[in-house]
């Protein structure tokens, strides 16, 4: 894995048919601060040559399912788990894993599925698994096979995208990226070009082999997402 470089905008096509762009974590309307639709997805992802995505809603899988249905592109059924540390991301998902679980319980059932425990934004404060967190979880860090170490939605302010760089290489873990995408133009922002893969297996080889790309998204893309979510409080 190469460390995280310059943002490169992403064209209308890859130049070599053997890569994907992956952008390995955005969102659809179901998740609670997310309006997006799965159409208008696949159209972005056209327009910018983004040719996989993993789609990680809050708490369901079927924002997920709904896309890889339709989808022109390859697409990792993943999902934002929250626990009382702080959100873990499954990836390879079958089923929806409940929030509101420990840690090891969030794990255990990812693992059942045979899917990947990544840990996003993970140095985040307001997000990640926080620093008590990584005190509770040391004995638990055997099963984590993925650390985000660039999120396009975390603050330059503390660091937490370098931090989480240096914790993957410290600890000898995957590394991806993604852009945390609830609107449309937020995808692509942070993507891992990397080699094709075709299951959990190649995946992980492939992302050995990838290279980080990604820039920050402005910071009052926060207020956009609480104001969806308010929306959709008010509305059901």
């Amino acid at each position: 894995m190469s460390t995280v470089g310059d943002h490169l905008p992403p064209g209308t096509s890859h130049a070599d048919p053997r890569m994907l762009r992956a952008d390995l974590h955005i969102h659809t309307e179901h998740s609670f601060d997310c309006s997006t639709t799965p159409k208008a997805i696949i159209r972005r992802c056209q327009k910018i040559g983004i040719d996989c995505v993993a789609v990680a809603d809050h708490g369901t899988i079927e924002g997920a399912l709904r896309l890889r249905e339709t989808a022109p592109f390859k697409v990792i059924v993943a999902e934002e788990i929250l626990t009382p540390l702080g959100e873990v991301m499954g990836m390879f998902l079958s089923e929806t894993i409940p929030s509101n679980i420990s840690v090891a319980e969030a794990f255990a059932r990812i693992k059942a599925q045979n899917g990947l425990v990544c840990l996003p934004h993970p140095f985040d404060s307001m997000r990640g698994i926080h620093s008590r967190g990584f005190r509770e979880i040391a004995a638990l860090l055997p099963q984590v096979d993925v650390i985000e170490v660039f999120n396009s939605r975390s603050l330059r302010f503390g660091r937490p995208n370098p931090k989480a760089l240096a914790f993957a290489t410290e600890h000898h873990l995957l590394m991806s990226a993604g852009s945390d995408a609830h609107t449309l133009w937020e995808i692509g922002h942070a993507y891992v070009d990397m080699p094709d893969f075709h299951d959990v297996d190649s995946f992980r080889r492939s992302l050995t082999d990838g290279h980080i790309y990604g820039r920050h998204t402005c910071p009052l893309v926060h207020t956009a997402s609480m104001l969806r979510t308010l929306k959709k409080k008010i509305l059901r």
